[in-house]
């Protein structure tokens, strides 16, 4: 496999043909800020939190799918990068209904640590406050669309690792929302196995375990990458 030299905040670094920016970024201690990212599972590029500037285009690119190339000079942190980035952050607020203060997740939310880290004190543009379900049906799980920020970690964790497909995105732009089946109640899923993965996935408090209190929702992920590297092991 080719290797290629690039330079990432003028740190020379080396890297793999096939690896993304992000992926040669951490190898390198360099952090960048995502949300729909996990490791163990594909990234799509949906939050656009880790966007870069690449020398020689004007247009940012998103770490986690743009792969490396030869030669290449990449920025992480500018003033253009925070802006845009504390932009998407206010604009994910301001779309659903995330109220902290009662939230389970509060304390131990991917969302809520990216807004410190930014210094997003307030939101700038008009909440939509969208009327959005509940879905408390099945036995140990409920899903709070209001908390929902479409990262799709949810639909990743079911599809890739535990092979269930139960999760899907349905309708388009603002009215997009992730769903169960055909649309159904969780419970009524034929092909949920209640694993609970797509819970411990959530960056949010979209997804909990019924019982937890406001701040009781904790995640433990260890176990992605590692059941991530046996299915490739497999193949």
């Amino acid at each position: 496999m080719a290797v290629t030299t690039l330079k990432i905040d003028g740190k020379e670094v080396s890297a793999n043909e096939d690896e993304t920016i992000l992926d040669v970024a951490f190898q390198a201690g360099i952090k960048i800020p995502t949300l729909c990212h996990i490791e163990g599972l594909t990234d799509i590029g949906a939050c656009r939190m880790c966007i870069v500037e690449v020398a020689g285009s004007n247009k940012l690119q998103p770490a986690c799918t743009t792969k490396v190339k030869d030669g290449m000079e990449i920025t992480t942190q500018t003033a253009r990068l925070k802006k845009y980035r504390k932009m998407v952050l206010e604009m994910l607020f301001s779309e659903r209904n995330h109220v902290c203060a009662v939230c389970v997740s509060n304390g131990n939310c991917d969302l809520q640590t990216l807004a410190v880290e930014h210094d997003l004190t307030h939101v700038r543009m008009p909440y939509l406050y969208p009327k959005t379900e509940i879905d408390a049906s099945h036995e140990w799980f409920a899903l709070d669309q209001n908390r929902c920020v479409l990262c799709q970690r949810c639909v990743r964790v079911c599809d890739e690792i535990e092979g269930a497909h139960v999760w899907d995105v349905s309708g388009r732009g603002v009215q997009s929302r992730v769903i169960t089946g055909l649309n159904e109640p969780w419970a009524d899923s034929d092909t949920c196995t209640s694993c609970g993965k797509c819970v411990q996935v959530c960056p949010t408090g979209a997804l909990s375990n019924k019982g937890k209190a406001t701040g009781e929702m904790t995640k433990h992920r260890e176990f992605l990458p590692y059941l991530a590297q046996r299915r490739h092991d497999h193949k």
